[in-house]
């Protein structure tokens, strides 16, 4: 996308505002379909979290993907975007096993992550189709917040405790089809990812009537210029001639699972605000915009960089600025950041926003969460109305009058 289409959106449909490019989702999908294609038998499966517009769904299946999911809630957003059951994983931490029986009532693909839950449902359940999540113990991401294969993680199942693990499955007669890791995201060194993997063939070994092996995701992309990423081509070259040898080893040709979704959606993602607000200080000049960490609660939440534009004169005098939102808290997207100079009124374009940017919004401070739109076929597509003070009021229920009189 260009600036000039960004700024006519924004025209459009007002500030602040998100928008998505459909060609940069479609490339990615088909960037890591093109890494991995010696592999026989490949699955890409969006992870919804990332950003769950219905909207994206939609695309993402016409280009045949599968979805992860982590709620029942995924789930159902899933289904009513038109997938198929089978076409849905389901990958729940810390759910009680009450929601684990309703989805699986749905006929998706359950995945369980810990030893307590496996128990219980293979003791009910035996006969349900099954996998795996194994937690390896490789430290893997950029954050602490966002790494979730480390020993203190509570995500997965030990792989010191696949004994116990073992015994479960051989006492319930449990069907057990596939097994499943994520080491956490922004992955940097994919040797560490390979030393993962292993980890999981050797757990592997251990079931007999596997379908597939799931391999999570976390795939580093770009947030400034000449930032690193997870080299997926090596990644693709590398991990598709162990993944092929190690069916030979199993017997049985499996199929490769990924579950991206910053890899599919970041980049395509911008952010876009008007400047309320040019205020100088003693030591500082502050852009205030009109929005806040209600909307992109990244780097204040991860610490994370989003590249920042001023689309309105993108070729000015460049000065630093701290830009900062509106919420009556520290609230803080970048601290003297070099952006062209910036006047009251322009619009500044966050890039990377198309990951846990909007999926993570809020209504702090009782603002309205933005619009969405989708650019695909050269024009802006609205994919989610704003907010109004009547969606704050929805589901509020305000006191008799007998009682607020008092």
């Amino acid at each position: 996308m260009q600036s000039k289409d960004l700024l006519q959106l924004a025209e459009q449909f007002g500030s602040p505002l998100y928008v998505y490019d459909a060609e940069k989702i479609q490339s990615q999908y088909n960037r890591l379909s093109k890494a991995f294609s010696k592999v026989n038998k490949l699955r890409i499966n969006y992870a919804v979290k990332a950003l769950s517009n219905i909207a994206i769904l939609q695309l993402l299946k016409e280009m045949g993907s599968g979805l992860d999911t982590v709620s029942i809630q995924e789930v159902l957003l899933g289904l009513h975007a038109g997938y198929e059951p089978e076409k849905i994983f389901y990958t729940p931490n810390g759910v009680s096993l009450e929601e684990i029986e309703e989805v699986t009532a749905m006929g998706v693909q359950i995945n369980i992550d810990n030893l307590s839950i496996l128990e219980q449902f293979g003791t009910k359940y035996p006969s349900v189709p099954v996998c795996i999540r194994i937690n390896p113990h490789v430290m893997a991401g950029g954050n602490a917040n966002i790494s979730v294969g480390h020993i203190d993680s509570k995500f997965g199942i030990s792989v010191h405790q696949l004994p116990h693990l073992v015994r479960i499955v051989e006492n319930t007669k449990m069907n057990i089809v596939g097994i499943h890791m994520h080491t956490g995201s922004d992955i940097l060194d994919i040797e560490v990812f390979l030393y993962a993997a292993e980890i999981l063939f050797d757990a592997a070994k251990n079931f007999k009537n596997l379908e597939f092996l799931d391999f999570g995701s976390g795939f580093k992309v770009p947030y400034k210029k000449d930032d690193i990423e997870t080299d997926i081509e090596e990644l693709g070259k590398k991990l598709s001639k162990r993944f092929n040898a190690f069916c030979v080893e199993y017997g049985k040709e499996l199929t490769l699972i990924f579950e991206p979704g910053k890899f599919l959606v970041s980049e395509a993602g911008f952010f876009l605000a008007k400047v309320n607000v040019v205020k100088q200080t003693t030591s500082t000049v502050f852009a205030g915009i009109d929005s806040g960490f209600n909307h992109l609660i990244r780097p204040m939440f991860y610490g994370s960089q989003h590249h920042i534009e001023n689309i309105s004169h993108p070729k000015g005098k460049e000065r630093f600025y701290s830009v900062v939102g509106y919420i009556c808290e520290t609230d803080t997207f970048a601290n003297n950041r070099r952006i062209s100079e910036i006047k009251e009124g322009d619009i500044l374009c966050f890039r990377n926003a198309g990951a846990y940017c909007f999926s993570m919004a809020s209504n702090y401070n009782s603002r309205y969460k933005p619009a969405e739109v989708l650019w695909i076929n050269g024009e802006g597509l609205l994919i989610r109305t704003r907010e109004t003070f009547e969606d704050l009021l929805k589901n509020q229920i305000p006191l008799p009058v007998t009682i607020a009189t008092v």
